[in-house]
């Protein structure tokens, strides 16, 4: 598991710090206590692929337990905009939106693809342009971060 405490072993799952909302309500303090400011992403092997019409995510994850996470989790964001981020040694060197095409999520045996596709000869042509340069970021080295709707789904590397 990859923890952010300080103990980086590579397993299922990866942590991710995400925002949290005030503790305070009209300057008084919440009765319940604030859930930690961290989600577990499930980890998993990612293959780049351009298709008719647009580009193609494999999302492939190597336990049961981190396939099924990401399955609901797809399942549940799907129709949400998705969006990939390519990190080198923690810094943002890619990021795209694929806001210009259709997004659908399909489950496989151990995992979900995520197919981005568009009628639109200019769009197919940007999202195509995305996808060479998430493949080129992840061969690299770098490790991409895919999320829906806001919400991170997975993340891995080629």
């Amino acid at each position: 598991m990859f923890f952010c405490e300080g103990d980086f072993r590579m397993s299922t799952v990866m942590m991710d710090r995400i925002p949290t909302g005030s503790t305070h309500v009209f300057g008084a303090a919440q009765a319940a206590p604030t859930p930690a400011n961290s989600c577990i992403i499930p980890a998993c092997s990612l293959k780049f692929e351009k298709c008719q019409g647009g580009m193609r995510i494999e999302c492939c994850c190597d336990d049961d337990v981190a396939c099924g996470a990401l399955q609901n989790l797809c399942k549940m964001l799907q129709g949400g905009l998705c969006n990939c981020c390519c990190l080198w040694n923690g810094q943002v060197v890619f990021q795209c939106n694929l806001c210009c095409g259709h997004t659908k999520c399909e489950m496989t045996e151990n995992g979900c693809c995520i197919t981005c596709c568009s009628g639109d000869a200019a769009c197919c042509s940007m999202l195509q342009s995305c996808c060479d340069t998430l493949r080129a970021c992840c061969d690299a080295g770098c490790t991409c971060c895919i999320s829906m709707g806001g919400t991170p789904v997975c993340c891995g590397t080629c």
